[in-house]
């Protein structure tokens, strides 16, 4: 059954969802930051289909997430490396590895990400860019931003100014 497209929905998540929203995209993209770059490696690791891994890598190259490189001629094969657009999603996927430590790894995380600087573990916290403080969902108001001057995607409860979500 194929899925409804999220293309014209005017909302930020829903358009991340019709380019990497698919289960094995991300996972694709995973692999692509830990240095996986061609067909056959991917397919190896992921244990995914052939046909559906080509379809998600057309995908993922088709919305500029990742670049195909040739690197033989006869027969012609390709690696396939993270854009500029492919690696702002690392924020995303290490946001969605840290959920899957805090909540569905039962024997601890089975991967750690060590900061070269210092040579800690290290977890992505969200912090504000002009003031540097931590920030999570109650301390965010939404408001209509220039993609939706009507304000037509917040729920109507949230159409009154400075309200936060969680209110």
């Amino acid at each position: 059954m194929r899925r409804k497209s999220f293309e014209d929905m005017p909302c930020s998540v829903a358009q991340f969802l019709e380019v990497a929203g698919e289960w094995w995209s991300m996972l694709v993209v995973r692999d692509a930051f830990l240095g996986v770059t061609r067909f056959d490696d991917f397919h190896a690791r992921l244990g995914i289909s052939r046909n559906v891994l080509a379809q998600r890598l057309e995908h993922l190259v088709g919305h500029g997430v990742l670049a195909r490189q040739a690197y033989q001629d006869n027969p012609v094969r390709y690696d396939y490396r993270l854009t500029d657009k492919g690696r702002a999603l690392w924020p995303v996927l290490t946001a969605m590895r840290q959920w899957g430590d805090e909540w569905a790894a039962p024997d601890g995380p089975p991967l750690a990400l060590v900061h070269k600087s210092c040579g800690h573990t290290m977890t992505a916290v969200m912090v504000c860019e002009d003031c540097g403080e931590r920030v999570g969902p109650g301390q965010v108001r939404v408001s209509s931003g220039p993609g939706d001057p009507e304000g037509s995607v917040l729920p109507p409860h949230l159409r009154r100014k400075d309200r936060t979500p969680a209110e």
